[in-house]
């Protein structure tokens, strides 16, 4: 069993791996800006602010891991890189890993070639551009973090969200640094799915310091 703190508990991403780590009998703690109404048995669920000091304090020491699945909007905008940098320096020289969910657009669309990002950007909305770069800025900070820090970055594929409603197959496949698509040039996987590769990792650990991709 192992001790897991969810930072953003309860968004897309956040949930569902606080629900898979919890089904396979993980000590899980899930960190919330607000209060959950329909909360999972054995959960611990933390109300408050990855801005908030004594809140890191209290859910980060001693754990296996810690996953960073928090949006960089509303009170976290422009304040997400600061967060990943005080998460990294809590754990350096401890055995804790640091886990973060981000985007599709630093995955590289071919072996070789540009990232997303670089054919994307241009024609991308002005607000969404803070919030993919976040995902981009993350990567590296956790890139140059020294390596006495034990990491992993998720990318999910580049179709990845709620409204999508995309449906859970119990299975995915695993890639590295390039986007993933499948026969039919699809690039998607639901948040169940992504978790169980998540959760995956943190039981048997195939990418320290490294980042890795999932599609069904």
């Amino acid at each position: 069993m192992a001790r897991i703190t969810v930072l953003g508990g309860t968004g897309y991403s956040g949930a569902a791996i606080v629900a898979e780590a919890a089904k396979r009998g993980h000590d899980v703690t899930a960190v919330n800006r607000s209060a959950v109404e329909a909360p999972l048995a054995g959960v611990e669920y933390v109300t408050g602010s990855a801005l908030d000091a004594d809140i890191l304090d209290t859910v980060i020491a001693g754990r296996d891991a810690v996953v960073i699945a928090l949006s960089p909007r509303g009170d976290m905008a422009g304040k997400l890189e600061g967060v990943v940098s005080d998460v990294l320096g809590r754990v350096d020289g401890t055995p804790t890993r640091v886990g973060y969910v981000g985007g599709a657009s630093s995955l590289l669309v071919e072996e070789g070639g540009p990232r997303l990002w670089d054919v994307s950007h241009e024609h991308m909305p002005a607000d969404v551009k803070p919030e993919v770069e976040t995902g981009i800025n993350a990567l590296e900070l956790m890139k140059s973090s020294p390596e006495s820090v034990d990491w992993f970055y998720v990318s999910p594929p580049q179709d990845f969200g709620a409204w999508l409603g995309t449906a859970s197959k119990g299975s995915y496949q695993l890639g590295g640094d390039v986007l993933l698509k499948d026969a039919d040039g699809v690039s998607t996987i639901s948040a169940a799915d992504l978790a169980l590769a998540i959760v995956d990792e943190i039981e048997k650990p195939a990418h320290r310091r490294a980042r890795f991709t999932a599609i069904h």
